[in-house]
């Protein structure tokens, strides 16, 4: 299937993800579509429920072009869920008001890995017509970013049954019984790899896999159960997108600092950081293998509007001089959170930062 876009207007994002020299450092915000808009709360209320949003596509095309409206960011991302592919596999994914998203079935034993299989890609053809629908709608303003959960992510919530707090369920049966464990994980491997290139094919630009709980194994664990999965995503990913232009793929660990060394090789464009890595060491250990996305605290945007520009400067600052040489890739940045920006954040401090982070990362590269 072939569709024709727009002509893009703003490629500065995707050229950072590819190393190469843009005028000014370029940012976007996880969860930038979401419920520190209000606009975003009338939408939602409009649709019934988050699923409701989630899975109709004129919802989900609003509410992604919604920030866009409101300040001038260098990319949209997709207005989804990591969990629409568990839920594609019969999981029976709800959410309860306040609580967060839950699965009316849990997979914690023989008969339940058993089942488990690669979902048909139809049961997710909301998705799809959502990153067509946005793609059309942007007209070419700014990238479009299309993503899914880890496989070792999406295996927390699958074996929990909801989110957790202590990991004991999960770790339980990767301790106890590590072929289960590995079994799910293949699935979910293989699974993610075919929705994220049906996200391509609908017109994703660049694709990002959140291992929002890569953090919270041990040392060892993370590279068998997480970052190995995350690898086999990786080779399966398709490298361009129906335009024939490179897709960019941006790997984001919370609390995967630590294993920069393990994951400088990741078959991947971007490495995402969050606000507990320093970039400045990061961009020494990873070199001219990565460009690297983050990492400011989402909680500076509780701070005044000085106070978080203040912030943004020191982040820009730690990163260092970015790549300024149009004729070759060198160290590039994107700017972004160390993770989702909360709901409770006022959206004139999401001003202030935009602002900031254009205004002084076009003088870094004067300087």
């Amino acid at each position: 299937m072939t569709t024709s876009f727009a002509p893009l207007q703003n490629d500065c994002f995707l050229r950072a993800c590819l190393r190469q020299a843009t005028d000014y450092t370029p940012l976007w915000l996880m969860r930038q579509a979401g419920r520190y808009l209000p606009e975003y709360k009338a939408t939602r209320a409009k649709a019934g429920s988050f699923m409701g949003l989630a899975t109709n596509v004129d919802y989900a095309t609003e509410v992604t072009l919604q920030p866009l409206d409101r300040f001038p960011l260098d990319a949209a991302i997709l207005f989804s869920d990591i969990l629409t592919v568990p839920d594609a596999m019969g999981l029976g994914l709800s959410f309860a008001e306040g609580e967060g998203p839950r699965f009316a079935k849990a997979v914690r034993d023989e008969a339940a890995v058993a089942q488990l299989a690669v979902p048909d890609m139809d049961r997710l053809r909301y998705v799809f017509d959502a990153v067509t629908s946005i793609r059309r709608a942007l007209n070419g303003r700014v990238p479009l970013i299309g993503f899914s959960g880890s496989p070792w992510t999406l295996a927390c919530y699958m074996v929990e049954g909801k989110g957790s707090d202590d990991y004991r369920l999960v770790k339980s049966l990767m301790y106890s019984r590590p072929d289960l464990m590995h079994r799910i994980l293949a699935v979910n491997a293989d699974a993610v790899a075919q929705y994220l290139n049906a996200q391509i094919d609908a017109g994703a630009q660049a694709v990002m896999i959140f291992d929002s709980w890569g953090g919270v194994l041990a040392d060892g664990a993370f590279q068998q159960f997480s970052l190995a999965y995350t690898r086999r995503v990786l080779a399966q990913l398709k490298r361009t997108g129906v335009d024939g232009q490179a897709v960019p793929r941006i790997v984001f660990t919370k609390g995967g600092g630590i294993w920069l060394a393990d994951m400088k090789n990741l078959d991947c464009e971007v490495l995402g950081l969050d606000w507990t890595a320093n970039l400045g060491q990061a961009r020494a250990m990873v070199g001219d293998s990565k460009a690297l996305q983050g990492n400011l605290d989402p909680n500076v945007l509780f701070a005044p509007p000085e106070a978080v520009a203040r912030e943004a400067r020191a982040v820009l600052d730690s990163f260092g001089k970015p790549h300024t040489d149009r004729g070759t890739t060198g160290p590039t940045h994107i700017f972004n959170l160390g993770h989702g920006i909360s709901q409770h954040t006022p959206p004139e401090h999401v001003a202030a930062l935009v602002e900031t982070v254009h205004s002084y990362s076009r003088s870094l590269r004067l300087g």
